[in-house]
Formats: C-alpha cells, sequence, structure tokens
C-alpha cells in the first residue's frame, strides 16, 4: 500500500510540474496553548510542503509585534507567515498579505476568512514597486507553486507565466491613501520575493526611515556576494541592526550580524532580521 501511495503522489509531482491546474485548499486545525484552536487553509499542491501553525512561531512574531498594530507581509504566499504575525497583533490589529502570484494568493484569500474573532487579515493580489506598472507572473513549474515577476515572459523564473498581467504599486502611496490612520502604528515588515527583497527595500526606503518597523528579510542564496553585501549596506544605513535567524521560531538560533561580510558566511537563503537602533 506505501508503495502504492508513493507511486501516485510521484505521478500527482510529475504532472504538477508539467501541467497547469488549480488546486483546492485543505484546512487544518491547530489547536495553540495561548491563541487556542487555529483553522488554517494548506495548499493541496502535491509540489507544495504543507504548513504547521504553532504557538512558537505565533510567539517569534510576538517578539516585534504588539496588539493593535499594522504588519505587512510582501511575498506572503499562501499566508504562512501572514496568519502568525495577524495573530500577533490581534484582530485589532492589520495584516495586510501582498502576493502577486494568481494560484496562491487564492488561498491566502481563504485564509484571511479564518480566525475572524483572533485576526484580521486583508490579502492583495500586488507586487511592490516603486512605480504602478504591469508585470507577468512566471514560474519554473506549471502548479506556480514559486515564481516571480517579470516584465516580459521570457524570465529567469522560468517557462510557465501567468495569461494575465498582475499589478506593481507603490506602498508609501497605497498606504497613505488606504490606511493613513493605521500607518503610524506600522511594526513589522516581513520580505520574501524571490532574490528581490533588496530592491523591495529600496522602494519602500523612506517608509522604513520614517516608522522604522522591524524588517525580516532573505538573503538569497544564489546572489552574488557582492548583492549580499548590498543588501546588508542597503538595511544598515536606515538605522538598523541585522541579525541571522535560524526559523519563525522563538527558540531559534540568532546570530547578531557585526559586520556587512558577515552576511556572506552562508551560501544557502537565510533569514535576518532588522530591529532599528533608535526608534522614534
Amino acid at each position: 500500500m506505501k508503495i502504492l501511495d508513493y507511486i501516485k503522489q510521484s505521478l500527482r509531482r510529475k504532472k504538477a510540474r508539467r501541467v497547469t491546474q488549480e488546486y483546492p485548499a485543505k484546512i487544518d486545525l491547530f489547536d495553540l496553548k495561548d491563541e487556542g484552536k487555529i483553522d488554517f487553509a494548506n495548499w493541496d499542491n502535491p509540489l507544495y510542503t504543507p504548513i504547521v501553525i504553532s504557538q512558537k512561531m505565533v510567539d517569534f512574531f510576538k517578539q516585534f509585534i504588539k496588539k493593535g498594530d499594522l504588519v505587512i507581509d510582501i511575498g506572503a504566499n499562501i499566508g504562512d507567515t501572514t496568519v502568525p504575525m495577524a495573530l500577533a497583533a490581534g484582530p485589532a490589529g492589520i495584516a495586510l498579505g501582498f502576493d502577486p502570484n494568481p494560484y496562491v494568493y487564492k488561498i491566502l484569500e481563504i485564509n484571511a476568512t479564518l480566525n475572524k474573532e483572533k485576526q484580521t487579515i486583508v490579502p492583495l493580489p500586488y507586487a511592490i514597486t516603486v512605480k504602478e506598472e504591469e508585470f507577468y507572473y512566471v514560474s519554473s513549474e506549471a502548479s506556480f507553486s514559486n515564481g516571480g515577476i517579470a516584465t516580459t515572459k521570457d524570465s529567469r523564473h522560468g517557462n510557465f507565466y501567468h495569461h494575465e498581467k498582475i499589478k506593481g504599486i507603490n506602498l508609501k502611496a497605497f498606504l497613505e491613501e488606504n490606511y493613513s490612520d493605521k500607518i503610524s502604528g506600522l511594526s513589522f515588515i516581513k520580505i520574501d520575493t524571490e532574490g528581490y527583497d533588496k530592491e523591495i527595500i529600496k522602494s519602500i526606503s523612506d517608509l522604513l526611515a520614517t516608522y522604522k518597523p522591524t524588517i525580516v528579510a532573505e538573503s538569497f542564496g544564489k546572489s552574488t556576494n557582492d548583492e549580499k553585501l548590498e543588501l546588508y549596506d542597503v538595511i544598515e544605513k536606515l538605522g538598523y541592526e541585522l541579525f541571522y535567524f535560524e526559523d519563525f521560531d522563538i527558540d531559534a538560533k540568532v546570530i547578531k550580524l557585526n559586520n556587512r561580510n558577515e552576511i556572506t558566511n552562508w551560501k544557502k537563503t537565510i533569514n535576518i532580521y532588522a530591529v532599528p537602533v533608535n526608534r522614534n
């Protein structure tokens, strides 16, 4: 039976890499010590590893997020970090989840409808860019479990593209227009954009300089050392201290980056968080 199940899953994965189709959400229930019972919509895509929401994950974000805060997840995917961020902010807070991938966005929308008494999530189908413009969403495989935006259908992200273009928006302008009464409570921004984190941070540098939220970003494994050093410099020059952390877990290993060269110590993709040296 196990061999038969393995063969079935192998065939599903092979099909997912080659044939574009919709995969439904699967609602899982997690019982957390402090937050209680939490529903979470996982994505039943055979190329996607199911997410487990834990108390330790929520507690990681509680280090930086208070009840009632405005928090932002750029590259939210299905909501695997948006949900614990939103739980940390509570129902009086707001978690904005941005993701331009049309397939994962549908699952993010479902997660925004769950646990309403404990969280407030606003899903948004946009990329974050310097100015408003349109892009293709391109993936390396047909199920769109990964990928990124591109100005043309020919992209380093892969050979599969969504037929409808997606919109890029300027984050500061969007917040000032739609959340002017909440923007002063901006405490946290997480960025995960397949190697474009540095460019996103550049595009929102005025927002970061003004409100000084904690930043979580990736140092992409495929980036050159010069690109990794530039990521460090872009953040550090805004008045931040940088830390490597092993996982979104309150007990995860954390290492302070004492100088710019230390960000090149890892060849793989790593998570970093940055906290302002002086927050007004």
